[in-house]
C-alpha cells in the first residue's frame, strides 16, 4: 500500500515502444496497481483518522455518547464549517496546481486530503452504528472492485457515458443543497439512489479513461503524478458511493 516508487524511471511509451505488446500488458498492470495502491492508501487514512477523531471527540458516560472539548470544536463550534469544507478547498487547489506540482508535493497533498476528509466523516459513527458502517463498508468494496473490473475489461466505449454523468453530479449538488432547506426524507432517499447508480457509472468510466491515459506516456515523474491524481479520481468515486450507500443501508444509533 505504501510502496510508491513503482515505475522506476522508465518512460512509458518508449517502453510500449521497445517491448511490445507484452511490456504494453505488463506496465500497465504496474500503472494501475499504483493507482489502486495510492487510493488504498487514502482510504486507509481516511479511517485511521475518521476513527481516532471519533473517539477524542466522544466519551462513554453511563451508556451513552457525550461530546468532550474535542467533539464540540469539530462538531458544533464555527470550527465545524473548517472540518466541512477544508477537504473540498484542498482537492480543488491539487486540481489547479496539478501542472505546477511534483509528484512528492501531489502525495503529500493527497495524503493530507484524505486526513481532512476522516476528520470530516468522523460524524457517521455518532449517526450510525459501527456493525452498520463496517457492513455498508464491505459491500461498497465489492461493488467498487466489480465496476472497476468493468471498466477496466470493457471494450466498449464509456466516454459518451461519463459526460451524462457528470451532469447527474451536478444535479446531486444541486438537489442536496435544495435540501438542506427542505429536510425532506424522500428527496433525501432519492438522491441517494440516484448518487449510488451515478458514482457506480463514474467508477468504471473513470477505471476506463486511467487505463487510456496510460498510453500517453511521460517519465517517471509525470506517470507518478498521473497515478496520484487517477488514485483521487476512484477514491472520490468510493467515498461517494459509501456515503450514499450508508445513507440507504446503515442502521442508526438509538
Amino acid at each position: 500500500m505504501s510502496d510508491y516508487d513503482r515505475y522506476a524511471s522508465q518512460r512509458v511509451g518508449a517502453g510500449v515502444a521497445r517491448s511490445g505488446a507484452g511490456a504494453v500488458d505488463q506496465g500497465l498492470r504496474a500503472y494501475m496497481l499504483g493507482i489502486y495502491n495510492y487510493m488504498t492508501l487514502g482510504l486507509g487514512v481516511t479511517g485511521v483518522v475518521s476513527y481516532g477523531a471519533f473517539k477524542l471527540a466522544t466519551q462513554d458516560v453511563g451508556g451513552q455518547l457525550v461530546l468532550t472539548d474535542f467533539g464540540h470544536a469539530i462538531y458544533t463550534s464555527a470550527l465545524r464549517w473548517v472540518v466541512i469544507f477544508a477537504p473540498l478547498a484542498v482537492v480543488f487547489g491539487l486540481s489547479a496546481g496539478r501542472d505546477r506540482l511534483s509528484a512528492s508535493a501531489a502525495r503529500l497533498i493527497f495524503i493530507a486530503f484524505a486526513a481532512l476528509m476522516g476528520l470530516s466523516m468522523s460524524t457517521i459513527f455518532l449517526v450510525y452504528t459501527h456493525g452498520s458502517i463496517a457492513r455498508v463498508f464491505f459491500i461498497t468494496a465489492a461493488s467498487f472492485g466489480a465496476l472497476s473490473l468493468y471498466g477496466y475489461t470493457a471494450k466498449r466505449d464509456l466516454s459518451a457515458m461519463g459526460s451524462f454523468l457528470m451532469m447527474g453530479v451536478f444535479g446531486l449538488i444541486i438537489a442536496s443543497l435544495v435540501n438542506l432547506f427542505l429536510h425532506s426524507t424522500g428527496l433525501q432517499w432519492a438522491i441517494s439512489v440516484l448518487g449510488v447508480g451515478i458514482f457506480a457509472g463514474l467508477t468504471a468510466y473513470d477505471t476506463q479513461s486511467l487505463k487510456a491515459s496510460y498510453y500517453a506516456g511521460g517519465g517517471y515523474e509525470v506517470t507518478e503524478k498521473r497515478s496520484i491524481f487517477g488514485a483521487l479520481t476512484l477514491y472520490l468515486d468510493f467515498i461517494n458511493m459509501f456515503q450514499f450507500l450508508l445513507q440507504l443501508m446503515g442502521d442508526r444509533r438509538n
